[in-house]
Parts: structure tokens; sequence; C-alpha cells
């Protein structure tokens, strides 16, 4: 049966189809569809952890034990979970192991725009890059058998467009869930270093092979498509595409293995072709491989290494054929206004950050939508570089000043990301004896990347009852010596205790409780809504200087609430000093 399907959804068919028997991943774009797809098959173990490294670990565990595992995460989160990889890489597998790692070229939601092909090679881990849905499928069962054939942990690099583009996919029934064998072997699973020294032979050896083999295009998953000589592209993934729309005349030889690479296809490729270029988003990967074998080729001195690339930058660098011609010629309208990103009506971070704006501290920011709380109308976060970071930049700030900027300086971090990697920058905070404030954002949900549970929530992937972490039991345990909890809503009030807070001497923590207004315990009843009593109203503005997108402003400066946007939460009522705007009863 032959099917439409997202690229993310094809790679959770194929590993279902493959026989994996357990996924452990944590959410981030572009990858989370993948194992929120792969819990709907409920004979696979399926679990959010609470980081990368932790689902990159329970995977290897299950892996030795003899099933196929998968882990599933952003390019930053490999980041998180390379300890784990690197090592692996050395033990080798029992049941076939993939880390599905998804690039984001343009950063359409991450903070940098890192090459998960840097970190295949520096683990020595071979890659598979598929170019669409139907390669997804394929390649993350090709993924699983090649990784029990050599032993190795296999990446699966997918990238924004493929991951998050729709194409057709054929559904085939699949494989039983078996597990391998498994016996004790330390000098294979015990990385001290006598064993890790003999491992490491056999990964040089493991790589070559591996090189060796994949001339074979049918062992690399690679396709020769001989056009007109005259042009020959290298080129894999989404770049394909882009290729064959922006060039279709050109030779082309597509890569599925993308580390290590399968030199003599490409000496033989390079051979036919009178000119040879590489097509890649991002580094110079490929590109630098091949020169370095000494095969004369061009790249990125006729690309960019910036951002997503399109058929027409293909065509315009390498073609002479015409450009397409826009559909509708939109020169003579006039230029929509901009759309910055603003959080969502009734968003629970809006007030706090109000509050730390009014209170001119200094912001520590961390991964999440409070990331906003950058732009107007809060502008109070100062600088955001990666999960968990914000309790170990505002702990460097107290202590860069010897604790004299400690009254000034807060860490903000959500509920989901403080459990990903926020614990033990607090636990340092305290053992160091520092004097920061820390505020987690706890709006009940993983929010940023489309409401997944994690370990605060109380409920698991297939929203089952599941423990609950207390996170001011855990705060108190880490020593933390004050804790307090405020509706961030209750923006003046969130002030005043913040303002406490950080008068203390003291590691303090203070959570803003409230569900994000996007998940049902954090709407309003349908039908509830704020209104504004317009005799009251002195068209001072200061409702409509929060931004809240459900709040209109009129040209006499009155607001004009959508009903159909408001979440009654109140933070407008809250900032009204006339009383003019009325909170509907729930």
């Amino acid at each position: 049966m032959k099917t439409i399907m997202l690229g993310n959804e094809a790679v959770a068919r194929g590993a279902y189809e493959a026989g994996v028997k357990l996924v452990s991943s944590y959410p981030g774009t572009p990858s989370t569809e993948i194992t929120e797809e792969i819990a709907k098959f409920k004979e696979v173990s399926c679990e959010w952890a609470p980081n990368e490294k932790v689902g990159a670990e329970v995977a290897i565990g299950a892996s030795i034990r003899g099933a196929r595992a998968m882990t599933c995460m952003k390019h930053v989160g490999l980041n998180v979970s390379a300890d784990p990889l690197f090592t692996a890489a050395y033990t080798g597998v029992n049941g076939g192991l993939v880390f599905c790692v998804a690039d984001d070229p343009g950063m359409h939601s991450s903070q940098n725009e890192q090459d998960t092909r840097n970190h295949a090679r520096s683990a020595k881990v071979p890659v598979l890059e598929p170019s669409d849905s139907a390669e997804c499928k394929e390649f993350i069962k090709y993924a699983f058998d090649f990784s029990e054939k050599y032993d190795t942990p296999v990446i699966l690099r997918l990238h924004t467009r493929v991951s998050h583009s729709r194409s057709i996919v054929e559904i085939e029934d699949p494989k039983p869930i078996t597990l391998k064998d498994y016996a004790k072997d330390p000098a294979k699973y015990v990385m001290m270093p006598a064993n890790a020294i003999k491992r490491h032979v056999v990964v040089e050896e493991r790589t070559k092979t591996i090189a060796a083999d994949s001339n074979d295009v049918n062992v690399g998953k690679h396709k020769v498509e001989m056009r007109d000589t005259k042009l020959g592209i290298i080129t894999s993934g989404a770049s394909y595409q882009y290729v064959r729309d922006g060039v279709p005349d050109a030779s082309v030889l597509k890569l599925g293995l993308v580390w290590p690479l399968p030199m003599d296809l490409i000496r033989d490729f390079a051979s036919k072709v009178d000119r040879l270029v590489v097509v890649e988003e991002l580094d110079p990967f490929i590109e630098n491989e091949i020169k370095a074998a000494g095969i004369k080729c061009e790249g990125k001195e006729l690309f960019t290494m910036l951002g997503e690339y399109t058929a027409i930058m293909v065509r315009k660098a390498l073609s002479d054929l015409p450009l397409p011609e826009a559909g509708i010629d939109t020169s003579s309208l006039p230029t929509p206004p901009g759309r910055p990103p603003v959080l969502c009506a009734g968003c629970p971070h809006k007030g706090l950050f109000l509050a730390l704006n009014r209170l001119k501290v200094q912001v520590m920011g961390d991964i999440g939508c409070y990331t906003l709380g950058a732009l107007p109308p809060m502008q109070a976060v100062d600088a955001v570089v990666c999960m968990g970071a914000s309790v170990g930049m505002a702990h460097g700030f107290d202590k860069a000043t010897d604790g004299a900027d400690s009254r000034k300086t807060v860490g903000v971090i959500g509920d989901s990301t403080f459990l990903h990697s926020g614990i033990t920058n607090l636990m340092n905070a305290v053992y160091n004896q520092s004097s920061i404030t820390l505020i987690i954002l706890d709006n009940s949900i993983t929010g940023m990347t489309g409401h997944q549970q994690n370990p605060s929530t109380g409920k698991n992937i297939r929203l089952e009852d599941a423990p609950a972490v207390d996170l001011e039991g855990l705060c108190k345990s880490l020593g933390v010596a004050s804790v307090r909890v405020v509706d961030p809503v209750d923006t003046f009030g969130a002030e005043k205790v913040i303002k406490e807070e950080l008068e203390k001497n003291v590691v303090s923590v203070v959570i803003a409780r409230r569900p994000c207004a996007l998940i049902p315990t954090g709407r309003a009843k349908k039908g509830v809504e704020v209104s504004c009593d317009y005799d009251k109203c002195r068209s001072c503005g200061a409702c409509g200087r929060i931004m809240c997108p459900a709040l209109i402003m009129g040209e006499d400066k009155k607001p004009m609430i959508d009903a159909e946007s408001c979440n009654n939460c109140g933070l407008c009522v809250n900032v009204c000093k006339f009383d003019a705007l009325i909170k509907g009863e729930e």
C-alpha cells in the first residue's frame, strides 16, 4: 500500500518495519515527530528521556542486550549525547543501534547551524542521508541491518526539508521484534583503557572496510545518474532535490552513505565528466574529503556556507537555463509590515518577563518559547546559549564580580529544560555558594517542540499516568535555601517576590507556575474572555504595550478584545490602573 508521509513519519514507520524494540529520545525540532509517531506502535518500548544523553545511553543498553534500538534528536542534541556516542563506536553493538539526527540549515528553530557529519567523522560512525520520505523509510531499515553487519552505531542524518516534507511511501509488513542472544563480553563492552586501546584498532579497520565496501552502490545506497557529461555533480540529502530541479541535464552522483566516502566510486564518476562540482548544505564536508584525495572539484566557492539552498540558487550557479518566472507579479504590491514572533495570547511567560524588565536585572535565558523574552515588549533576556546554560551563566556572572552582581542577575529556565540539564548547574551553584536567583518557568509541558510530556507532568509519551517530579522538593533536596511559587500573570506580585529573593545572599528559586495557554489545563472555557468598560478607559495604552495578540488598539487607543484569541489570563487586567478591563468569570 502506498501513502503520503512526512519524512519523520516515514522514519518511524521504517523503524517499526525493521523490528525496532526500543526508542528513547528528547524532543527537538525538526526530529520530534519520529518518536511521537513510533509511540503509536504499542509493541515498541517508547519514551521521552530527560535529555539526549540519557536517551542515547538507554538505546545503547538495549542494543547491547540484543534489541534493535534508536534514539532521535536535533543536531544540537547530538552534542549532549556525544559522550556515549563516541564510546559506543568503540564497543560496537549487538542489536542494531541508530542515532536519528536532524540538522537545521537556515536555523528555523535552532541556535546554530552545526553539521552532524563532523561529529560522525570524529566519532568514526557511518552516516546515511536520505533525500525524501521514501528513502527515509528505506534508509532507516537499512541502517539497522548495516549496524549489525559492521558492528557499529549508525547515524541517520536528516534535514528540516526532508523531515518536514511529504512524499509517497510504500507501507510494508513489519518484521517481528526479536532479541539477539547476549553473552557477557567485558573485552568488547567495558571501555577501560586496556580494552579501549584494542577496540580502537577494530574501529579503524571497520572504517576502512566500510569505505571500501561502500564503493558498491548497493552497499552505500548511492545513485549514479549519467546525463550530459559536461557537468557532474556530487550531492546528497535535500541538496539532491535542488540539483535535480535546478540543473536537470547534469550527471549526478547521489551519495547515500556520506561517511566514510566511496572514493573509488567518486574517482570513477569524476573521470567521466568534464567539470566536477559538489553541492552540499552547511560545511564543505564532502568537498574537502574529495580534494584531500587529490580529486579536482569545485564547491563552496560557488555557493554559501550559510543557510539552506534552493533549486534557483543551484541553477544560477551552474546553468544557463532561464530562471522560472513568478506566477504572480508582485512588483506593484506594497511591502507587507514586519511580523516579529510574539508569545501566544495568554502565555504565562509574558507577565514574568515584564516583571524582570521593570526590575532592570540581567537575565540569563535558556532554550524554549521564553527565548522570545528578549524581544519587545519584554526586552528582558541578556544571553541565550544552550539547554540548561542559564543557571551556570548566572552563577558565572555572580562569581565574576565576587557576588557584587548577585542582586542584579537571574537565571530563567523552563521546567523541561531544568530537568534536561539545569539540575546539575543548580547543584553546582549551591555547592559553590553562589547567591543567584533561578526562576523556573513551569508551564506544565515541553512547549516549544509541540507539547510533549516530561518527568514533571505526570504523564508519559503515551499519556499514561507516570510519577511526577516535585520541582519544589527537588530544589530543596539540592540545598536551595529559599523556594517560592508565583503566578506569572500576577506580574506585579511576581515582581515583588523576585525582588525579595534577590535581596537574599543565598541561592534561591522562584517557580513561576501556570499551564501553557495551548494545552487543555491552560485554556479558558469557551465564551469566557476579558471585556472593557470604555467609560473607565483613559486611553493610556498600558494594555496595548504588553503586545497580546488577542488585544487590538483602536485609533482612540482604546482596546478591542478578540474573543476567539483571548485566553482570559488576566495579564491586561493586571496592568490596567483604572479597572477598565474586566476578567470573565470561569
